[in-house]
C-alpha cells in the first residue's frame, strides 16, 4: 500500500506540473482487486494528453516504477497507464465526459491532494 500511495502522489504531481485538468484520485482497494488507486485527469488537446502521459512515465520512472503496460497511445483521447497498484487514466476532455469513470467508480473513496501528501 505504501508504494501505491507513493506512486499516486508522484503521478498526481506529474499531472499537475503539466497543467492536467480536474485531477481526481480514487482509492478503490476496498472495492476492487484491480488496483489500490485510480487517477483520472484530462488535457485540453492531443498534444497536452501526450505531454501528461510522458511526464507521468518520466517521474515514476525516476523513482524506479515502470508501467506494466500503456494502452491507447495512438489515439491520444484516452490513455491508460497500468502500474499494477496504480492505474492512471488520461483523457481528452470530450472522452472523459463520455466515459465518466468517476460515476462508474463512485463507490471508491475520493482522495484529496492533501491526503496523498500525508
Amino acid at each position: 500500500m505504501e508504494n501505491s500511495k507513493k506512486m499516486a502522489k508522484l503521478a498526481y504531481q506529474a499531472l499537475e506540473e503539466k497543467k492536467g485538468e480536474d485531477i481526481q484520485v480514487i482509492e478503490i482497494k476496498d472495492i476492487s482487486i484491480i488496483a489500490d488507486y485510480f487517477i483520472i485527469a484530462n488535457g485540453t488537446n492531443a498534444s497536452q494528453v501526450d505531454t501528461l502521459v510522458d511526464n507521468v512515465q518520466e517521474k515514476l520512472g525516476q523513482h524506479g516504477f515502470k508501467p506494466n503496460r500503456i494502452e491507447g497511445v495512438r489515439s491520444a483521447s484516452w490513455i491508460l497507464m497500468d502500474y499494477g497498484d496504480l492505474v492512471v487514466h488520461v483523457f481528452s476532455k470530450e472522452d472523459r465526459l463520455f466515459y465518466n469513470l468517476e460515476r462508474i467508480w463512485r463507490d471508491g473513496k475520493t482522495i484529496s491532494k492533501e491526503e496523498l501528501e500525508s
